[in-house]
């Protein structure tokens, strides 16, 4: 979730020199594009796996502190939820066959402390909605004991003025059958339901507009394929429900200032770029801060000794603004770099699974940012917005807009058009054709067989209820059988077998 910050309150004094020294951050920023000062590395992946913790009942487990201690690896760490965890990996080179050597490394790793967390009665999910969660699990006292999360949420709750609305319409298993979501929630906890694959990119300065357009023109590509969050207080919703709830649950706006067209802080974005700092520029001037936690740093007495400033207030501010692909500036031992992170994934269903989404997407916007007549030259800003949202709707079966081709259906555009692109962008990043024909035969297979983690579990939850189970019953057993699916690690189209 980003910078720890203690419990406190904050003044309008503290909001006021905030936002000064967020401009100044910006000044700086901009000084050190235009002085090309920033640290270009081999092209890395980096991967964040948000996880959900289970009791043997598959009912959420309000217990990271103790899987924490019992797991003892700086690699996993809290998330908002006491239900929540997150599993962090340091940055890799993408060639030869490294991103094989992460599979196997994340399984050994995921299986070793999913044991570890057996032995304290939680089981470890990644899953990209836990479907065993309900209203009744969105209180404060299940806010992660971290002040920063308390005070997050007090802070939105503070900008809205009122509680949080979640509403969505549904997508029911059975016709004739009403699963529409209309809830009202006092605390963010929602937000923590929904739990991603963020993948992170290092990009150099003058590349970055390429790769961020590139990558919100496959968003919806991304979440038709990856959907696994059909579920949600018990209701079945959008195969990617995770993604309108995400919207909802931090949504800062009263519904007054959705009518006046204010920006939502979960946001797509309204444009292409042009530079990054458009988009760090675009987070000052419209979203008013969070968390206004100043420093004593002054960035250019920094960059007067030839030193990398943190510019703290920028990416604190930075952090409270959830771009679905966002800028990240960070500072390292050996300087300064930007990253890319991408945000739309959702977690599970296996770690194969998990795996072949990363190199679909690394291969696929590297390949689009580098083309001669790139693909978001040809699409409107407003299609690629829309795409995300049919995305989310109706899975692997949406229905999308694209140049050259007009409406089509996502495991067409992908068999088609995009599989072949991107075995070209991994074969530029050097990845060794056997590892990219497996990454990329997974991909391929859950077009072919129109089998993704969504689909899988709304059939496995119908089956059951038409077997004669409550809802209750069959999200709780479908779950159990989800888990020990995901622990062997086989890609979701083979799970009907």
């Amino acid at each position: 979730m980003g910078d720890d910050v203690g419990n406190r309150t904050f003044t309008r004094q503290d909001r006021t020199l905030f936002r000064s020294r967020v401009a100044r951050c910006l000044d700086a920023l901009a000084e050190m594009l235009a002085d090309a000062r920033f640290e270009i590395a081999e092209p890395q992946l980096g991967l964040e796996i948000e996880l959900n913790l289970v009791d043997e009942h598959c009912a959420p487990a309000m217990s990271n502190e103790t899987v924490l201690e019992a797991i003892a690896n700086p690699a996993f760490q809290t998330e908002l939820g006491r239900f929540n965890i997150e599993i962090n990996v340091a940055p890799r080179p993408l060639d030869g066959d490294n991103l094989s050597k992460l599979e196997s490394a994340l399984q050994s790793a995921f299986r070793a402390a999913d044991d570890r967390a057996r032995g304290t009665g939680s089981r470890l999910a990644m899953i990209g909605m836990l479907p065993t969660l309900d209203e009744h699990h969105f209180t404060e006292q299940w806010l992660s004991a971290d002040p920063r999360y308390s005070l997050l949420g007090q802070q939105i709750l503070a900008a809205r003025g009122e509680d949080i609305e979640l509403r969505l319409d549904g997508r029911p298993l059975h016709p004739g059958q009403a699963e529409d979501l209309d809830i009202v929630c006092d605390t963010i906890l929602p937000e923590a339901a929904c739990t991603s694959v963020q993948l992170h990119l290092q990009i150099p300065p003058e590349e970055f507009a390429s790769y961020w357009n590139s990558a919100q023109a496959i968003a919806g590509v991304q979440v038709a394929l990856a959907a696994n969050s059909p579920f949600f207080a018990g209701r079945a919703l959008w195969h990617e429900t995770r993604i309108p709830m995400f919207e909802q649950a931090t949504d800062t706006r009263p519904q007054e200032l959705k009518n006046q067209g204010v920006r939502p802080r979960v946001w797509f974005g309204e444009r292409w770029i042009s530079s990054i700092f458009d988009l760090f520029e675009e987070n000052s001037r419209y979203f008013p801060a969070l968390l206004p936690v100043c420093s004593d740093e002054d960035p250019f007495e920094v960059l007067a000794r030839g030193e990398s400033p943190a510019l703290s207030e920028l990416r604190m501010h930075n952090g409270t603004v959830y771009r679905w692909n966002r800028p990240i500036y960070d500072v390292t031992e050996s300087g300064h770099h930007l990253r890319l992170e991408n945000r739309v994934l959702p977690g599970g269903p296996s770690m194969a699974d998990v795996l072949a989404d990363t190199a679909f997407y690394y291969g696929l916007v590297h390949s689009l940012a580098a083309a001669d007549r790139p693909l978001w030259t040809q699409m409107t800003f407003d299609t690629a917005r829309e795409n995300l949202h049919a995305g989310a709707r109706d899975g692997i079966e949406a229905r999308l807009s694209w140049p050259g081709i007009g409406r089509v259906g996502a495991r067409d555009l992908v068999l088609r058009r995009l599989l072949p692109a991107a075995a070209e962008g991994l074969d530029a990043y050097g990845v060794d054709a056997e590892v990219r024909d497996r990454c990329l035969g997974i991909i391929e297979q859950r077009c072919l067989t129109g089998r993704n983690g969504a689909v899988w579990q709304r059939e496995q939850v119908a089956a059951r209820e038409a077997a004669g189970e409550t809802r209750e019953e069959a999200l709780h057993g479908m779950l159990a059988d989800y888990l020990e699916r995901m622990r062997a690690g086989e890609p979701v189209h083979t799970w009907w077998d």
